[in-house]
């Protein structure tokens, strides 16, 4: 027999390294499934079910939310990591673990504003029924049509958009569920917030073309070394600063992509925790007294600013019924004002005689937090629509009034998070060969060079960035893959238009597919439930 001991041996090294960066973050991903786990079951454990049906809708419901954010991971995210991959800065194993990992950082320090921006597109009686069959019929529909259309387009290749998709099945619910109870049925979508979502998802791409472009043609005529616009050799790694330069920005994609994309996970399961388990999580308990009795001082604040604008007529006998009239209509009539500032009233009155969010029993909690979203809605329209002449002062009370409501029912615990974080991470590591292949070969007729990765990446991390910053929901993979075409339309590099005709076909059939499919499932839905 040979000697095996004298034979040459593979440099283990490399996989040795892959190996303990996935154990760790495997680790970092087990700690957190515990402590997602035991927050739970701490805030449901005051929790009083006499049927097993919600605890199995909740579990059902939690279950597709995370798949969502997992086929968000390995279909968007592959983005980030593609421009590394085939300028061979990193490994493909190494590359998926650092994206994870910093997707995974992204969503545990967002905002939130985003999470609640999508949900704004929902119809309000939806979302004030959201425990109901209707309800449960509206997550379920959105949710499954989004995970339908980015399997589809994540098996043919197309680097289509989560964020697209999830707002086409949002407007498609919003759409048959006003087709279903009556004749108008446009009125079951605020147009006004889908506008301004569309603007930002049409707008984007095209700065990711045109911005990449630029910024390769600045860095050209300003850094004039030429190892940073050759294509890579075989498998060998570029020099160490370009290679640095490739991964921070491929951080700082997966970083703005988790801080982003992670938002639209969270608004969805928080919207079914409310509508299965609304004692635990319709109102935010971490309220504490002093902050409960600044928000009933602001609420009266509030009252008695609206009720120098009633011109002296009497509110309705239905406040709230005529407050959503409003919603639904964006019309104001002679009667909503004074609806709005009864219905203010009566939230401070329902909060002062509890003494505190945590004290509100579980038989009213939800007519309280319904009370206080039908509130705050109707402030921002009056405000968007400049609908009431307020002075400063007088806009300054209202405008505090729903800051106060938003705090008290739009957060997010720390433990939803952490459980899309680890969705979208895990979702990082798995599937994301067959879009970093559309991006790194099928876009242009030639390789990817160093500076086309590094431009194309900077202009994908700024622009979601700054999506974040103000609330909006942006496309990681349109923004990136058009930011790679602009790049070789200004190398000259050429364009394989077959793929961006492909590209261009899943961008413009992503909304009406995913609007008839949610309207389809939420049909189907409504009536099983």
């Amino acid at each position: 027999m040979p000697d095996l001991s004298l034979s040459p041996q593979p440099d283990t090294a490399p996989a040795r390294g892959r190996n303990v960066s996935l154990l760790v973050f495997l680790i970092v991903v087990a700690a957190g499934a515990v402590y997602v786990g035991m927050n739970l079951a701490s805030d449901l454990s005051p929790v009083r079910e006499s049927s097993a049906l919600p605890w199995l809708l909740l579990g059902i419901a939690l279950l597709i939310a995370l798949g969502f954010e997992f086929v968000n991971g390995f279909h968007d995210t592959a983005n980030a990591v593609a421009t590394v991959i085939y300028t061979h800065s990193l490994s493909p194993n190494v590359a998926v673990v650092w994206s994870g990992a910093w997707n995974f950082l992204g969503v545990l320090l967002s905002t939130g504003a985003v999470a609640f921006g999508i949900l704004q597109l929902l119809p309000v009686e939806l979302i004030l029924q959201v425990g109901s069959s209707a309800g449960f019929a509206m997550v379920f529909a959105l949710l499954i049509a989004a995970i339908i259309w980015n399997l589809g387009t994540w098996y043919f290749g197309l680097p289509s958009s989560s964020s697209h998709t999830l707002i086409g099945s949002i407007i498609g619910v919003g759409l048959m569920n006003q087709l279903m109870h009556g004749a108008n049925g446009t009125s079951g979508v605020d147009w006004s917030q889908a506008l301004g979502v569309g603007k930002s998802l049409l707008f984007s791409p095209i700065i990711g073309f045109l911005l990449a472009g630029l910024l390769l043609l600045i860095l050209k005529a300003v850094v004039r070394v030429p190892a940073l616009y050759a294509e890579p050799k075989g498998k060998e790694p570029p020099p160490f600063w370009i290679r640095a330069l490739l991964i921070l920005t491929c951080t700082g994609v997966s970083f703005a992509h988790g801080s982003n994309d992670g938002q639209k996970g969270m608004g969805l399961i928080m919207l079914i925790l409310i509508g299965t388990v609304p004692t635990a999580y319709a109102l935010n308990r971490a309220v504490t007294a002093e902050q409960t009795q600044t928000f009933i001082a602001v609420a009266h604040d509030a009252t008695r600013a609206l009720e120098r604008y009633t011109n002296g007529v009497a509110a309705p006998a239905d406040s709230r019924g005529e407050v959503e009239r409003f919603i639904g209509t964006r019309s104001l009539s002679s009667t909503t004002v004074p609806a709005l500032a009864a219905l203010s009233n009566q939230v401070a009155e329902q909060v002062r005689g509890y003494g505190s969010l945590a004290a509100v029993p579980q038989s009213v909690v939800d007519n309280v937090r319904n009370n206080m979203y039908v509130v705050s809605e109707a402030i921002r329209l009056i405000d968007k629509q400049k609908a009431v002449p307020f002075p400063a002062e007088d806009a300054k009370a209202v405008l505090n009034f729903r800051k106060q409501i938003d705090h008290a029912t739009k957060f997010i615990p720390t433990w939803v998070k952490v459980a899309v974080a680890i969705a979208l991470g895990l979702g990082t590591m798995v599937g994301w060969k067959r879009i970093v292949v559309t991006v790194g070969e099928r876009i242009g007729k030639q390789h990817l060079t160093y500076g086309q990765g590094g431009c194309a990446e900077v202009v994908a991390m700024v622009t979601i960035g700054a999506a974040d910053v103000y609330g909006l929901p942006v496309s990681t993979t349109h923004v990136l893959s058009s930011g790679v075409a602009g790049t070789m339309a200004a190398n000259g590099s050429g364009l394989q238009w077959n793929t961006v005709r492909s590209l261009v076909m899943a961008w413009v059939l992503t909304l009406p597919a995913s609007i008839v499919l949610a309207g389809a499932l939420y049909w189907v839905f409504k009536h099983l439930f």
